[in-house]
């Protein structure tokens, strides 16, 4: 396997773990009123427990099994290493969810709901409002700010490993791959409820013309 897949293939797994933080189907409409404590627990609920959150792990581990990458579990599939990264992989994305969506959500009173932009506006602004949306993000009055609960929350999350992790993967290199990679994978997945109602759309006037 090539340095280069390897790369390509860590990073897929992030914007995955990206995609089990978009489950909630209120992140394709336009939020109004800001949620309240409860709603932001309802959001961490909603976007944890599906079943896409299980096909995320999987693949997280399938592709740290793949590329003999964090955690270093070793290369046993069965019964050994895989199963470990698969719940290595679980415990990232529940305690992403947690901390960014619920947790520091709350305390900075940020609305980390994804609203779309719209098809009234060019294609690439809305790239890169989706893709900033990583590290910019509404606050419950309406206004704009840093995305605090993002960028601390999968911090946390990444320090929260070293709990669970083998020895070999509790370094600071690991901690800050694991963070880069969670950050830059949920700006990347926003680009799907921006466009996934265009493509519905298009697809919709293909088959009924």
């Amino acid at each position: 396997m090539t340095h280069q897949f390897a790369v390509f293939a860590i990073a897929l797994s992030g914007v995955i773990t990206g995609c089990a933080r978009a489950q909630d189907p209120s992140i394709v409409q336009p939020a109004t009123e800001a949620p309240s404590v409860d709603e932001k627990w309802d959001h961490f609920w909603a976007e944890t427990w599906t079943p896409f959150t299980a096909f995320a792990g999987a693949f997280n581990a399938g592709v740290s099994q793949a590329t003999h990458s964090t955690p270093l579990y070793g290369r046993d599939p069965w019964p050994y290493a895989y199963p470990k990264r698969f719940g290595a992989s679980m415990g990232d994305i529940v305690s992403q969810n947690f901390f960014a969506d619920f947790l520091l959500a709350s305390a900075f009173h940020e609305d980390t709901r994804y609203v779309r932009r719209g098809e009234k506006h060019k294609v690439w602004p809305r790239i890169w409002y989706a893709i900033s949306r990583s590290i910019i993000v509404r606050t419950d009055s309406g206004g704009e700010t840093f995305n605090w609960a993002n960028v601390l929350g999968t911090a946390m999350s990444a320090g929260l490993s070293n709990a669970y992790y083998p020895p070999a993967s509790r370094t600071a290199k690991a901690a800050a791959t694991n963070w880069g990679t969670s950050v830059a994978g949920t700006g990347l997945v926003n680009l799907m409820p921006e466009f996934l109602p265009d493509v519905k759309r298009w697809w919709h006037r293909r088959i009924h013309p």
